[in-house]
């Protein structure tokens, strides 16, 4: 969420800057706040005046019976101003809720170094990596697609949408050993290597979870409630108000909603895989092929809550964790940041990282690593302590290293062999059994 001083000292700035993500609907309704905001000034100045009143009225009140005179009228009076302000401060606890929901609905900030475009048309490549050098290395052969190697090895589509529907798979055998195999790897490189503490957490989280890090109110259309019928009382109200988590950045960075953290005990590096849960809303028709895009997909999450001087040092740190896992594996990438209309809701800056595939002859999205600074943490109330005994909003940055599936789709298609088999790359082999290719019969 911004910082509503923000708006009230420079509106015309903040409303330019949200401006530059290129979205046809103002994401600010600045009459709107501009109206709540006067109503707000006037009912502060009238409170004010009601109290000074009030404090002056007391005194003369003192004064009178100090005479032994008649202090009715004026007791009377300062009744009248006791419920004009119990009603102005009701209406100003109105105002202040109508102001929030407002600005619940408003992006972050695009910090000044991410370039101006509509869509992804507008980002830029910062750089690429391969094996070989830069360039992904042709196959010798002309490719298949994950679905076509995939499912004689286990991948079974059609199971997936008899039990759940479309998006949905089913992964037998070898190569549900191999996505499994994707995850551990990734949890020991994020925890071995860089630092990461695992984690477990609920699959399932309520509202304010979900508000703090900004995917409610505004995109509750893209959540699978998980309402569960048949109970009476809180039990119900609370099951109402649940939802399966979209991906486990929520749970971990709402570790520290409500909290104050000493300032020694930053940054916060936490990890875990998760299966991720999501409607996609608004892509029908896109990637419907196999295991693009699905509404159930495992990823290994980052999240560090870091001093707000060292948010972006820990954004390029979590890039290039990420970017590990892809070069431990052998798989060609690229380096992206994202322009300001494509960017995601919480985000002030975006690194996607992109990674080969050579049946569809482009690089395809495989992990996210974004900083939030402050607007996750002023919706989570998530603080820190400095030196001086101050409390400051700590900053939040999230990123995917990375999302299992999609790696489980680059390994199949960069390591297949002209026979239909795939190698398994050798950083895996020891979560295989020591295993070197998965062919049909594994």
């Amino acid at each position: 969420m911004l910082d509503i001083n923000q708006l009230r000292r420079d509106l015309g700035s903040v409303t330019a800057r949200l401006e530059a993500r290129k979205n046809p609907q103002p994401y600010l309704r600045i009459e709107a706040f501009q109206s709540l905001e006067n109503e707000r000034k006037t009912l502060q100045t009238h409170t004010e005046t009601l109290q000074s009143r009030r404090n002056a009225l007391s005194k003369q009140i003192g004064q009178l019976k100090a005479k032994g005179e008649n202090a009715e009228s004026v007791m009377a009076e300062v009744a009248q101003i006791k419920t004009d302000l119990e009603a102005s401060a009701a209406r100003l606890e109105a105002l202040q809720a109508e102001l929030q929901t407002l600005l619940l609905a408003v992006p972050n900030l695009p910090h000044e170094s991410v370039p101006t475009g509509a869509d992804e048309h507008g980002n830029v490549e910062l750089r690429r990596w391969s094996p070989s050098g830069t360039e992904p290395q042709a196959l010798a052969f002309t490719p298949r697609d994950h679905v076509d190697l995939g499912t004689p090895l286990g991948l079974d589509f059609d199971t997936g949408v008899k039990l759940s529907g479309s998006r949905f798979t089913v992964m037998k055998g070898g190569i549900a050993r191999l996505h499994r195999a994707l995850a551990q790897f990734m949890l020991d490189v994020q925890t071995q290597e860089h630092g990461y503490t695992e984690c477990y957490v609920p699959y399932i989280v309520n509202a304010d979870s979900l508000r703090g890090t900004g995917q409610l109110p505004k995109f509750e259309e893209d959540l699978f409630a998980a309402k569960k019928g048949g109970q009476d009382g809180e039990l119900a109200q609370e099951q109402s108000a649940l939802y399966l988590i979209p991906t486990s950045e929520v749970p971990l960075t709402n570790f520290v909603r409500d909290t104050v953290v000493a300032e020694s005990e930053l940054p916060i590096k936490v990890t875990a895989h998760t299966p991720c849960f999501r409607s996609e809303a608004g892509s029908h028709g896109r990637d419907t092929r196999g295991m693009i895009r699905q509404h159930q997909f495992d990823k290994v999450e980052m999240v560090q809550i870091v001093h707000p001087e060292k948010s972006y040092e820990a954004l390029d740190e979590m890039t290039q964790h990420a970017e590990a896992v892809l070069q431990k594996l052998g798989l060609p990438y690229r380096v992206m940041l994202l322009c300001t209309g494509d960017m995601g809701f919480g985000a002030a800056r975006t690194h996607d990282l992109e990674v080969w595939l050579p049946a569809q002859n482009t690089y395809r999205e495989i992990s996210s690593v974004s900083n939030c600074e402050a607007f996750q943490s002023r919706r989570l109330q998530a603080r820190f302590k400095t030196a001086q005994g101050k409390n400051e909003l700590v900053h939040t940055l999230n990123g995917s290293g990375l999302a299992v599936g999609r790696t489980l789709v680059a390994v199949l298609e960069n390591y297949q062999q002209a026979d239909g088999s795939v190698r398994i790359p050798e950083a895996l082999r020891p979560y295989m059994g020591g295993l070197e290719c998965l062919q049909a019969s594994t």
